[in-house]
């Protein structure tokens, strides 16, 4: 007997790394999305740590604080702009990872049902055969007996015309 052969074997495999080549994508938006967030994280902090207005500043020193802190709002809301489409994008990615999951589990699946009704039909050959070896092991026991039934039979209707002709 030979094992189970899947007709969509090429396939399945293709949707396999189909679903890798996803998966890592997804991975590379992942780690895109988190260096945005770290870059904004960074930003908000040095915004806060500059904000703050001491008394001892001179003019000058306001001035070019205003001017940094003007920059870096700038900044965050580039990097907000960035961070949504970035989010945007992993969305995108997310998705995309999903319905290249369904495609592998539908040809899996496909797969499994066919094991399984392969199992099924192998179990049912199997059984077939044992019972045809325990048929043929029945009618050669049947016909031993038969053999050994026959031959009382003939020594008991021997002796009985022997007993008749005796007689």
């Amino acid at each position: 007997m030979r094992g189970y052969k899947f007709k969509l074997q090429k396939l399945l495999d293709i949707r396999v790394d189909m679903e890798e080549e996803s998966k890592r994508i997804f991975k590379e938006a992942q780690l895109e999305k988190l260096k945005v967030e770290e870059k904004l994280n960074s930003l908000e902090e040095n915004y806060k740590k500059y904000s703050e207005i001491t008394g001892s500043e001179t003019s000058i020193e306001r001035k070019m604080k205003y001017l940094y802190l003007n920059n870096i709002n700038y900044i965050i809301n580039n990097t907000n702009d960035e961070l949504k489409k970035k989010e945007k994008n992993l969305e995108e990615k997310r998705s995309n990872l999903k319905q290249k999951q369904i495609e592998r589990k539908t040809v899996e699946i496909l797969k499994e049902k066919g094991q399984k009704a392969f199992d099924i039909k192998q179990k049912l050959t199997e059984q077939k055969m044992n019972d045809e070896f325990a048929l043929y092991g029945y009618i050669r026991n049947l016909g031993r007996r038969w053999k050994w039934w026959r031959l009382i039979f003939q020594t008991l209707f021997l002796k009985w015309q022997m007993a008749l002709i005796q007689i």
